[in-house]
């Protein structure tokens, strides 16, 4: 009997036409229409629930990021894919049929896009975070991100409008070389700054240098202040404010000092012809017991190591196991001074520029 009954609706609703279609034809877009609607939400609910689960177990926050992008899909992306499905079991007018299909590929290449700005933004977000644990310059990480935030952000979105059109079969050949032609163009136009700011990528991705460092660029140095998108400021040892572009620190040899675990210490000390062997072979001991007895210092050797035209010299090197520079004279100078009275102490002349004249009387 519920056959028959059944049948007898479907019969009924067949025989019924309006438009171009049958009620029958309307029943099941209906139909179509609601429970794929009902589906897809389930669908959302149940997957970012077993997400969530999984999340709570894991080490990393990737799982939340894609907890996100299902969270962040609004109702109307899900009403507009069961609405085009359900016109599928109509008979529409060509200019519906078509309408109907725009907004379908519009609205699944925006989810799409939203989804991989939202991956993106994941990926920039941590690179900052470890960036900031290495104690990067927050403003310069800041201003990088954002930068490269906002270019993928535009390849993104004009990759998903040229898709949005082929679909729509429209020839995108045209355009894209037109974009090609105007983007050499202005690259050209902007060549000098482009340079620059790309050298500011490089810089931040490749850190030969940070703020706080201290670094030497040809005939100049001094104190890192700023990192920005074209230029870096540097401190000089006189107090003036030095601008350099950014292209210039990526193409010259810097030199880092920051980076420097320890400094070495090369320098000779002559003392007089007519010192006492006894007291040459002294030297290098007195040497190694002065820089062994101050702090932060390390010694590496000394040597007799040339006759010169009015001294007999000394080559002496230590390490000073300190990258800063005053810490570095500091030591240098307690060392200068305790050669100088040991030397006083033990009666050892240091050599200064003289020359002997031997008159013949005969």
């Amino acid at each position: 009997m519920p056959d028959i009954q059944w049948n007898y609706l479907i019969t009924s609703l067949q025989s019924i036409s309006i438009g171009q279609n049958t009620a029958y034809a309307y029943a099941v877009s209906l139909c179509v229409f609601v429970g794929l609607l009902i589906a897809l939400k389930l669908f959302q609910v149940v997957l970012v629930g077993r997400l969530k689960r999984l999340a709570e177990r894991s080490k990393t926050d990737f799982d939340d990021a894609i907890i996100g992008i299902f969270k962040n899909i609004k109702p109307p992306f899900y009403l507009m894919i069961a609405l085009y499905v359900g016109l599928q079991f109509l008979a529409l007018p060509e200019i519906a049929g078509r309408a109907a299909y725009v907004f379908f590929v519009v609205a699944v290449t925006y989810e799409v896009i939203q989804a991989v700005e939202q991956l993106v933004g994941y990926g920039l977000h941590a690179y900052a975070v470890k960036n900031k644990e290495e104690n990067e310059n927050d403003e310069h990480a800041t201003s990088m991100v954002r930068t490269m935030h906002i270019m993928v952000r535009a390849v993104v979105w004009v990759v998903g409008i040229l898709l949005i059109l082929s679909n729509l079969n429209v020839n995108v050949s045209s355009l894209v070389a037109s974009l090609g032609i105007g983007g050499i163009a202005i690259a050209l136009a902007l060549q000098n700054v482009l340079s620059d700011v790309f050298s500011s990528f490089s810089i931040y991705v490749d850190k030969p240098f940070k703020v706080g460092d201290f670094i030497v660029v040809g005939a100049d140095s001094g104190t890192v202040e700023r990192i920005g998108l074209k230029t870096t400021r540097v401190r000089t040892l006189q107090g003036e404010e030095l601008v350099i572009s950014n292209k210039e620190l990526t193409t010259a040899r810097v030199q880092n000092f920051k980076r420097m675990e320890r400094r070495r210490v090369l320098f000779t000390i002559g003392v007089v012809y007519g010192t006492a062997s006894v007291a040459l072979e002294s030297i290098p001991v007195i040497v190694q017991e002065i820089v062994d007895s101050i702090d932060g210092l390390e010694f590496d050797r000394c040597h007799f190591a040339t006759y010169g035209d009015f001294s007999l010299n000394f080559e002496i090197v230590f390490y000073v196991q300190s990258s800063n520079y005053v810490e570095y004279m500091d030591r240098r100078e307690a060392v200068n001074l305790a050669l100088y009275q040991r030397f006083e102490k033990e009666k050892i002349e240091f050599a200064y520029p003289t020359q002997t004249v031997f008159v013949n009387k005969g």
